[in-house]
């Protein structure tokens, strides 16, 4: 911990002032979709889809993503007796994110004991605390194996069409493989990382060198392979990179170690912790008891939100700063008594001191010191996604990596040799985009095809002024339909799969139930969904507010939050862990309040 004096007021300065730097009219605009030449960044680089038959016929339920959402939705559905389970997936095979990012270096930035999901169900052990890429791919397929989830699914198959049947009391989903499947239930788990996105930079059609996108990386063109063989085919190339996100960082270190020339192109630096990573001790492992990964969430949930537990079992950098606020809230009452800022004061406090310290880091580790600065992040932690690496920042002291600080601008331009940033071309061989996917676009462009409910009437439609649901989970005017969302639920963004399984639970539960009492429809009434909408009016994730963040995905590219935004970015608001014992309480009673059960057509 820094015992250096922090000035708050001029780091309040320089935040703004970093801030401006950056804030642009186009917001999410500023990106743009894979099309024309880069159309086929959409396509599976993995698995050519083998030709087959269309499938005309009826499932039980429908599951649409083959991801993490879709894989625990599927096991909860299995265990709760429901067998007549289909995934339809756009890729080759299940995974999701984890199918489609194979870069270099990839792994999950949240502890595995609690990211992975379905442990304990699986009896897997990770072999480290953050583990690389393809060893979460193959704990996707694990799941698919050990809970007959590839029975009967259609892989290599997008959906084009979901429409509601209503006297059928049916979702008929097209495909583009020319399948009609009926489906009495269908749950929607397409979440947001998995349809690239690129930076709309003038010229970028214009760049005759080789070029991809990171969630579909050409290791025809670089060599090596996901498991960390060497690049060898990029020793004789310059290669640029635009982003240093959480996917640039993970894959600049074997960038800078095989490129001939590395650029990476910066508008925002990330904030780099420690990430310590070591493997899991098998006899710790052996010892945990039954019910240890739920006992092990709730821990992380609990004190990642700043709430009290007697032990940090997941000790990362998550936890780092939540208890760091936790500790000094405490002082701050023990001194000055409770107030109506006091959380405020301590998680500024607090945050200031945890941000000092990573620039502080920056500093130790990187002997340039023009490049040390470029790199210090000025802003909150929680702003951005934090990253954790031991290998990022020591990649900028190579002599053939060059950071190409853009001070807040982002790229200028691209030509057919290169690209333009502050005035200088830099020429360039290869091109990589690591601009993540789209998040905060509209469900259908994510999704790549519309949902249509009762009367006609789309998702969209009914989205048009924001998401609404009861528990992220239910939409009125669409009946049995069941969206898997972090969003209006408990939107624990620092470890998604939990938000997943929790949902997963509650639709496998709410569908069995449906089944038992011979329900031909289960619908959130309009009522219930107002109720739920209205515990959302001012609340958004941001715990000191859109307007003191750098721009980004998690305050809407840094433009404002209204009524639109703030519904598809809010959270429960007595925090993650309440919802979670909530929609807990909700499954057990087994009244499902809010849902009304049709028995006849």
């Amino acid at each position: 911990m820094s015992t250096m004096p922090i000035d708050s007021d001029a780091l309040r300065a320089r935040y703004a002032q970093e801030r401006a730097k950056r804030l642009r009219d186009d917001g999410n605009d500023q990106y743009v979709e894979p099309k024309g030449r880069f159309a086929h960044f959409l396509k599976d680089p993995y698995v050519t889809a083998a030709p087959r038959a269309p499938v005309h016929d009826e499932v039980t339920v429908a599951i649409i993503g083959g991801g993490f959402a879709g894989l625990t939705t599927g096991a909860r559905l299995k265990q709760a007796g429901v067998h007549d389970v289909r995934i339809i997936e756009g890729g080759g095979d299940v995974g999701g994110a984890w199918y489609w990012n194979r870069y270099p270096g990839a792994m999950c930035d949240t502890a595995a004991m609690i990211y992975l999901p379905l442990l304990e169900e699986t009896g897997y052990m990770p072999s480290q605390k953050y583990t690389l890429a393809p060893e979460i791919f193959a704990h996707a397929k694990r799941i698919a194996t050990h809970f007959g989830l590839y029975d009967h699914a259609l892989f290599s198959t997008e959906v084009t069409s979901l429409v509601w049947d209503e006297p059928s009391s049916r979702w008929i989903v097209s495909t583009n493989r020319g399948d009609t499947i009926r489906a009495r239930f269908v749950s929607m788990g397409t979440g947001p990382l998995h349809r690239p996105k690129l930076p709309g930079v003038p010229g970028i059609e214009s760049f005759a060198g080789h070029c991809f996108h990171t969630s579909r990386w050409d290791y025809d063109y670089t060599g090596g392979d996901a498991s960390g063989a060497p690049l060898h085919e990029l020793a004789g190339k310059r290669v640029g990179i635009v982003g240093t996100g959480a996917t640039a960082v993970q894959c600049i270190p074997a960038l800078g170690r095989d490129a001939k020339e590395l650029y990476v192109f910066q508008r925002t630096p990330s904030s780099i912790d420690v990430r310590n990573n070591h493997a899991i001790d098998p006899d710790m492992f052996a010892a945990l008891g039954p019910g240890w990964q739920s006992k092990w969430l709730t821990n992380f949930a609990t004190l990642q939100t700043g709430r009290f537990a007697e032990e940090d079992l997941v000790k990362d950098g998550w936890t780092d700063i939540s208890q760091r606020i936790r500790d000094r809230v405490i002082a701050e009452i023990n001194s000055s008594g409770v107030g109506p800022d006091t959380l405020q004061r301590a998680y500024e406090a607090s945050d200031d001191e945890k941000m000092s310290e990573i620039r502080a880091r920056v500093d130790a580790i990187v002997r340039d010191p023009a490049t040390a600065e470029a790199l210090k992040p000025w802003y909150r932690q929680l702003c951005k996604r934090p990253c954790f690496h031991d290998e990022y920042l020591q990649t900028y002291n190579r002599p053939n990596v060059r950071l190409i600080d853009t001070s807040g601008k982002g790229v200028e331009r691209i030509d057919a040799t290169g690209v333009w940033a502050a005035g200088v071309h830099y020429d360039l061989d290869c091109l990589i985009f690591a601009s993540g996917f789209e998040v905060g676009t509209e469900q259908a462009r994510r999704s790549g095809f519309e949902t249509v409910g009762r009367n006609g009437r789309t998702l969209s439609e009914c989205w048009a002024e924001g998401m609404r649901s009861m528990h992220g989970i239910h939409v009125h005017g669409f009946p049995n339909l069941f969206i898997v969302s972090l969003t209006q639920a408990a939107n624990l963004i620092s470890n998604v799969t939990h938000n997943l399984v929790e949902a997963g639970t509650t639709i496998a539960t709410v569908v069995a139930h449906a089944l038992k009492t011979e329900s031909v429809a289960v619908e959130v009434t309009e009522a219930a969904e107002q109720a739920w909408l209205q515990l959302f009016a001012g609340n958004t994730l941001s715990l000191l507010g859109a307007a003191d963040c750098t721009p980004g995905y998690y305050n809407n590219e840094g433009r404002p939050i209204g009524p639109h935004e703030t519904l598809n970015t809010s959270r429960y608001p007595e925090g993650p862990v309440a919802y979670f014992q909530f929609i807990d309480g909700w499954r057990r009673t087994g009244t499902f309040e809010g849902l009304e059960f049709r028995r006849h057509a």
